[in-house]
């Protein structure tokens, strides 16, 4: 992905909580090559809730930057998984790394529930 204006500020650095974002879009890129489409699973009554971030910022990305997110499982549980996260320059300059526990969630009671078996084979095979 582009670092464009609106990710920076007024110094074209990336602000810091747009690292989240990038984050997030890969995510959900990752499931989407996985064959789940988040609008779906919320139709169906389920969604993947962020329950816990942990973020380092070591070298600050700027605008116009190329980056390449990436992603990987790091632990999978019955209602929750752990990715492993990484945010680098296209010539492999690494600016971020993070670790997001996401826990999927029954959206009519707001409760963590197992995640679906199709879901769950599916995210074992690609870990």
């Amino acid at each position: 992905m582009r670092v464009y204006y609106e990710d920076t500020d007024a110094g074209g650095v990336v602000y810091h909580s747009n690292y989240l974002n990038f984050y997030e879009r890969a995510r959900t890129e990752y499931l989407r090559k996985l064959g789940f489409e988040q609008d779906v699973l919320l139709d169906q009554g389920l969604a993947f809730v962020v329950r816990k971030c942990e973020l380092d910022y070591l070298v600050a990305a700027r605008f116009n930057d190329q980056l390449i997110v990436t992603v990987e499982i790091a632990q999978l549980k019955r209602a929750s998984i752990v990715f492993k996260q990484k945010i680098t320059t296209i010539d492999g300059n690494l600016l971020s790394t993070a670790r997001v526990v996401v826990v999927s969630v029954a959206l009519e009671k707001m409760k963590p529930t197992a995640i679906p078996s199709l879901i769950l084979k599916e995210l074992q095979r690609a870990s």
